[in-house]
């Protein structure tokens, strides 16, 4: 390829990305779901007629994209080509089909210019509830859990189903947010299109073959470069989580080829009756996802990045087989990158961050008037974030979603959509691992119903009974508590109530500590004081 004709192609690529960022951009500004306008929980993304991606948003979370990937496949088999037209948008919430529980809502849309197919628009969202028994992990199968939307039309040549929303209406406690969200979905994939539309004609291009072989071509290339840059071998690690009632252990080996990495989930825990379970589709994202931070963080995500991981597990808790419940699956779910870090800072010590906070302390609470007074009722969902491991050269991020990478819902904008009180949030001092460099910081929270309410809250809380650990002779994170604040202790997942007048007090973990703590420098050690981030003894 000649000089010009790369200049060219790289142009082609950048205009691409600008049009998934829109994509991403309409569905930010117009969705209902605060999980989604505020936190980004999303993905957007756009793939070639074959069902592999080209390109992503950077708006998004690791667990969606990955996924996403995946996902548009599981469409193309379900619809056949000839029953897609101009106008038509799919949709699904299938756990194994789409990105592992119910609650996060996918659609495809096929693009066509001049009559011809010439790709797919895809995105996801987390809508606020999908009826069932809620956002939570008491359910004891999938059918408990929620509404189970197969892959099916949302639109055809531009009619929405009017059945199905009709369906969503009747099944969910928050019909006007969810629908909207679904809307929301729809213009998302439906401005891609015409982003990408407009960019083909402006170019004269008639298809993405060309733009796409160049695109993995080079990622291809890339990736087999840093592969063989790697030590080969097989490195294993295993890690226990908090679990439901009991602990679970989980276990990786990570081994190393000459073309290719593969992890295998073999020795985990079996599946729970609990809904902590992960189908495997989610546990291959952020398997991925990890590998890819290790060793290319810096080449684009798309068909040919991805292609080098391959994931293998038997039926287990990382693995879930249907019916099993799933709906919290991304609080294990998101413990899978430290599980496979552990194991890839064995082949390259020195490398890897010690172990974070990892799962999301999302909460979701159900606000009402206490029983005989009036008052307002409302679902509300919060994300919030422990602190991140300390790295090799530098302390751990505090409060920081990894290895999500959402953010933390802004207290006016969640107060605002239910009858709650958000008394305190702030960074939890001495929560951070000691270490040469010290752990990231978790934080305290502090939240009651307004006046005359009571509420229920579904905890999703992992790293109670077992904090991140350090690394490289870091010590441990702050473990995490859940308590009211006349000191009664509750359960880190589940159901519970908490009455009218009492205050629920969250105290998020943090992050292990790496190196040495003897090594942390005076210098350090004073910043540390003076920012509040220890307790008066130091630690």
């Amino acid at each position: 390829m000649s000089d010009i004709g790369e200049i060219r192609m790289q142009v082609m690529w950048n205009r691409l990305i600008s049009v998934v960022e829109e994509q991403a951009l309409t569905l930010l500004r117009t969705a209902f779901s605060t999980s989604v306008r505020e936190s980004g929980d999303l993905s957007a993304g756009v793939f070639n007629p074959r069902g592999e991606m080209l390109a992503q948003a950077v708006t998004g979370t690791p667990g969606h994209v990955n996924t996403m990937a995946e996902a548009v496949l599981q469409f193309m088999n379900e619809i056949p080509r000839e029953e897609m037209y101009e106008g038509d948008t799919y949709v699904t919430n299938d756990p194994w089909q789409g990105t592992g529980h119910l609650h996060d809502i996918t659609m495809v849309s096929p693009s066509f210019l001049n009559g011809e197919l010439v790709a797919f628009f895809a995105c996801t969202a987390h809508v606020v509830d999908v009826g069932g028994r809620g956002f939570g992990a008491d359910g004891k199968s999938v059918y408990e859990e929620g509404i189970q939307i197969p892959i099916m039309k949302f639109a055809e040549k531009g009619v929405v189903n009017r059945d199905l929303v009709k369906i969503l209406r009747c099944n969910v406690r928050e019909p006007n947010q969810v629908v909207g969200d679904f809307y929301s979905l729809a213009a998302c994939n439906e401005v891609g299109h015409r982003r990408l539309v407009g960019m083909m004609t402006e170019i004269g291009l008639a298809s993405l073959d060309g733009l796409g072989a160049f695109i993995f071509s080079r990622t291809h290339n890339a990736m087999l470069e840093r592969i063989k840059a790697l030590p080969k071998g097989t490195w294993s690690n295993e890690l226990v989580t908090d679990g439901y009632d009991d602990p679970v252990k989980l276990a990786a080996a990570v081994s190393v080829h000459d073309d290719h990495l593969n992890v295998d989930f073999s020795g985990s825990a079996p599946m729970s009756r609990w809904g902590i379970n992960v189908p495997i589709i989610y546990t291959k994202a952020y398997a991925c996802y990890a590998l890819k931070c290790v060793v290319a963080p810096d080449i684009p995500n798309n068909a040919a990045s991805l292609a080098f991981f391959t994931v293998s597990s038997p039926v287990n808790i990382l693995n879930a087989a249907r019916p099993a419940p799933v709906s919290l699956r991304h609080v294990i779910g998101h413990m899978v990158p430290d599980l496979v870090l552990g194991a890839m800072a064995q082949a390259l010590p020195g490398k890897i961050l010690a172990e974070g906070a990892a799962a999301l302390w999302n909460i979701h609470i159900s606000a009402r008037p206490v029983a005989g007074g009036a008052g307002r009722r409302a679902e509300v969902l919060m994300f919030n974030s422990g602190g991140m491991g300390a790295r090799p050269e530098l302390d751990g991020l505090s409060a920081t979603a990894f290895p999500s990478g959402v953010h933390t819902m802004p207290i006016e904008a969640t107060e605002h959509t239910g009858p709650i009180v958000i008394w305190r949030k702030e960074l939890r001092p001495g929560s951070g691992g000691d270490g040469e460099f010290r752990g990231g910081l978790g934080q305290v929270l502090e939240i009651s119903a307004l006046d005359g309410h009571e509420f229920e809250f579904s905890a999703m809380f992992d790293r109670v009974k077992h904090p991140a650990k350090g690394r490289n002779g870091g010590k441990d994170g702050q473990a995490g508590v859940v308590k009211l604040d006349d000191g009664k202790l509750m359960r880190p997942k589940g159901w519970q109530h908490v009455p009218a007048g009492r205050r629920l007090i969250l105290e998020l973990p943090g992050g292990g500590g790496y190196g040495d703590p003897a090594k942390r420098s005076a210098e350090a050690r004073a910043q540390d004081q003076s920012r509040g981030y220890v307790t008066e003894d130091g630690k």
